[in-house]
């Protein structure tokens, strides 16, 4: 499932399936990512609407 994707109309690929984060803290947010990272999620859906951009920022960086 993790190598399902949808084609946008830039013709850029991104996988189907994402983590959203929007209800989550930084520290909520952290451990999510952290977490769907390690079993093979690469859609993290997030938002400075959400205000957990430290957070999510802390895990994707590296």
């Amino acid at each position: 499932m993790f190598n399902e994707t949808f084609k946008l109309s830039t013709g850029v690929e991104i996988p189907k399936l994402g983590l959203g984060t929007r209800l989550l803290n930084d520290e909520q947010a952290a451990q999510a990512v952290r977490d769907a990272v390690s079993i093979g999620y690469r859609h993290i859906d997030t938002a400075q609407a959400y205000m957990n951009e430290v957070g999510v920022g802390e895990v994707i960086r590296f």
